[in-house]
C-alpha cells in the first residue's frame, strides 16, 4: 500500500499490488497510525483477495505417529506412507530425524517418486528411559511443498502390568470384500489386580471386539480380544490396538489385495412395496454398491412395466467400496399380488445381478348412491334395478321392498359403468314401469 502526497488533511489509497479480486467488494473501516502520534481513519473499498486451496504434492499418511506406551529397551514399529499426490515427478533429496529414540528404515536417498507413486516407511520407537518423548521426520524435496514433516511421539514405561500375546499382528494379504481375524490374549503379570478401562483400534479396516469394559483382571488372569482386518482399499495399511489403561499398544499391519472382478451388491434385497392403490405410484430407494473392485453397470432391465428403475443412467461405473443411489417406482395396474425383478448387467463377477420386487395392488371400495322423487300415487315402496347396458337386461338388486326414496349400491367394481332404474309398488303389489335409466361410471 502506498500514499501520494496530497494537500493537508487528504490522502489517497493506491491499488494493492498482487491481490486478486474477491468474489465481492468489501467496504471496511481501518486505522493507520503514523509515527505513533497521528491516526488516519478512512473508508476504502478493498478489491479481490483471491483465495486458492493449496494442495500438498508430497504427502505422508498418517501425518503423525503415536506409539503410546512402550516398554523400555523394547522396540515398536509403525508404518507411514510417503506419496507423490501430484501430477509430476518428485525427488526427495534429504531427510532429517529429530528424537534419538526414533529411527526410520526402508528409505534410500535421493528418492524419486513418479506421479501417484508411494513408498512405505518403517518408523521405530525404542525408548531407553521412562517418560514421554517426541520427535519429527522432515523431508526435503522439489515438490510444491518443499518440506514435509511427520510428527512422532511415544512414552517409555517400565515392564507392563498386562502382557499382550502376540505383541504385534501382521494379517498379511487379505482380499477386498473379505476379512481376517486374530485373537490376542491379555494377561495380568502382576501379583495384584489390574483394571482394564477401554480399548480401540487405529488404522483403516481394523476393528476389535472383546469383553465389556471396564473389567478387573485378577493376578494371573487372562482375557481374549478379537482383532479383525477387513481392507477397504488395495494396499498396505498400518494401525494398532490401543488399551487406553494400563496403556498398551499392539501394532497392526495388513495388505488389501484386489479381487479379479468386483461384485455388484443391490440393497435392500428383496424390495417389497406393500399395499399400493391401483393406478397410483409408490417409490422406494435402492443402492448399488461395488465390493472388491470397481464395477461398470451397462444396463438394467425390468421384467414388468409396473416396476420402473428411475434416477440411474448407464453405463455407470462404481468405484470399489462406493455406492450409487436410485429408486424404483411401482404402479400396479390391477389388484392382487404383483411380482417382478430388475436385472443389472455389468462386468462384475455376478454379471447379471437380480433384484426381486413385490407389491400388492389394492382398490378403494366404491359405491353408487341413488335417490329419486316420491311417487304422486299411493305406494308402499320401491324396487331398484341395475344393468351394464342402457338397453338392459335389468336385474333387481334390492332384497326387500325399499320404503325410502334413496338407495346405496355397495357391490360395484372399479372401471365399470352401470345403469339404474326404479319402479314403484302399490299396496296391491302392482309394480309400475321402470323409470328412465341413469348412468353411473365407477373410476
Amino acid at each position: 500500500m502506498s500514499f501520494r502526497h496530497l494537500p493537508k488533511g487528504r490522502f489517497q489509497v493506491f491499488n494493492l499490488n498482487g491481490m486478486r479480486q474477491l468474489p465481492q467488494s468489501i467496504t471496511q473501516s481501518f486505522s493507520i497510525r503514523v509515527s505513533s502520534i497521528i491516526t488516519l481513519t478512512a473508508f476504502v473499498t478493498l478489491f479481490t483477495l483471491g483465495a486458492r486451496a493449496v494442495t500438498q504434492q508430497l504427502t505422508c499418511t498418517p501425518t503423525s505417529l503415536r506409539f503410546g506406551n512402550v516398554t523400555v529397551d523394547r522396540t515398536e514399529t509403525q508404518l507411514a506412507i510417503l506419496k507423490n499426490s501430484g501430477h509430476t515427478s518428485v525427488t526427495v533429496s534429504a531427510m532429517k530425524l529429530s528424537g534419538r529414540e526414533f529411527s526410520v528404515s526402508h528409505l534410500t536417498l535421493p528418492l524419486h517418486l513418479t506421479a501417484g507413486q508411494s513408498v512405505v516407511l518403517n518408523v521405530r520407537f525404542a525408548p531407553t528411559a521412562t517418560g514421554s518423548t517426541g520427535g519429527k521426520v522432515t523431508f526435503t524435496s522439489n515438490a510444491s511443498n518443499s518440506t514435509l514433516q511427520l510428527g512422532l511421539g511415544g512414552t517409555g514405561v517400565t515392564r507392563q502390568a498386562v502382557k499382550a500375546n502376540p505383541s504385534s499382528i501382521s494379517f498379511g494379504e487379505v482380499a477386498l470384500g473379505s476379512s481376517s481375524k486374530v485373537s490376542v490374549v491379555l494377561t495380568n503379570t502382576r501379583s495384584w489386580k489390574v483394571r482394564l478401562v477401554a480399548f480401540y483400534t487405529t488404522g483403516n479396516g481394523f476393528s476389535v471386539t472383546g469383553p465389556t469394559l471396564p473389567l478387573v483382571l485378577q493376578a494371573g488372569q487372562s482375557v481374549k480380544l478379537n482383532v479383525k482386518f477387513a481392507p477397504r482399499a488395495a494396499g498396505l495399511v498400518g494401525g494398532s490396538v490401543v488399551i487406553s489403561y494400563p496403556g498398551i499398544d499392539i501394532p497392526l499391519r495388513g495388505t488389501g489385495t484386489p479381487t479379479s472382478a468386483g461384485q455388484l451388491l443391490i440393497a435392500p434385497a428383496p424390495l417389497n412395496f406393500g399395499d399400493v392403490l391401483v393406478k397410483t405410484t409408490q417409490t422406494r430407494p435402492i443402492t448399488m454398491s461395488a465390493a472388491g473392485a470397481s464395477v461398470t453397470v451397462s444396463s438394467a432391465t425390468s421384467s414388468s412395466s409396473q416396476f420402473v428403475l428411475k434416477g440411474a443412467f448407464f453405463p455407470l461405473t462404481i468405484a470399489a467400496g462406493q455406492s450409487v443411489s436410485s429408486h424404483v417406482a411401482f404402479t400396479p395396474k390391477s389388484s392382487g399380488n404383483i411380482s417382478g425383478s430388475l436385472s443389472f448387467t455389468s462386468n462384475a463377477s455376478n454379471s447379471h445381478a437380480l433384484e426381486s420386487l413385490t407389491g400388492i395392488g389394492t382398490v378403494t371400495p366404491h359405491s353408487v348412491s341413488l335417490w329419486w322423487k316420491a311417487s304422486t300415487s299411493e305406494v308402499v315402496g320401491y324396487n331398484v334395478y341395475r344393468s351394464a347396458s342402457a338397453s338392459g337386461p335389468y336385474a333387481k338388486i334390492n332384497a326387500t321392498l325399499d320404503s325410502n326414496t334413496a338407495y346405496k349400491d355397495d357391490t360395484v367394481v372399479s372401471d365399470h359403468t352401470y345403469y339404474y332404474a326404479a319402479t314403484a309398488v302399490n299396496s296391491s303389489r302392482k309394480e309400475s314401469a321402470r323409470s328412465t335409466p341413469v348412468k353411473a361410471v365407477v373410476p
